[in-house]
């Protein structure tokens, strides 16, 4: 998953509900689904940025000194205009993405132990 190059929409957009069931047959279980998937990626971004800004943590914490720091600024702004992880969900299932199963079928599919 590349968040920053994704052609998910930046923006709030009107969806047509019939795209969003066509792998699932059931609207609830899709959004249950891309709940799920959005959750995994909001938490994909928030270790990788939160990696990226330890670099700029300084060892002394002064109340009295603040610094700017143009490199943090910039990167922090880069993700402030990604895409939101839910339009990140919603493209992954409109382009067949997205795995997902079902515990019930994964039961029938498993060998039965004697």
């Amino acid at each position: 998953m590349n968040a920053k190059n994704s052609n998910a929409a930046k923006t709030t957009i009107t969806r047509d509900v019939s795209l969003l069931d066509k792998e699932t047959g059931n609207i609830y279980e899709s959004v249950a689904i891309l709940g799920r998937r959005a959750n995994q990626i909001s938490l994909q971004v928030k270790e990788e940025l939160t990696a990226k800004l330890e670099e700029f943590n300084l060892s002394s914490d002064n109340l009295e000194e603040v610094y700017e720091n143009r490199e943090q600024i910039e990167m922090s702004k880069l993700y402030e205009r990604m895409p939101k992880p839910t339009a990140l969900a919603i493209q992954e299932m409109l382009e067949s993405k997205i795995y997902f199963r079902r515990p019930d079928q994964a039961e029938e599919i498993a060998p039965k132990k004697d």
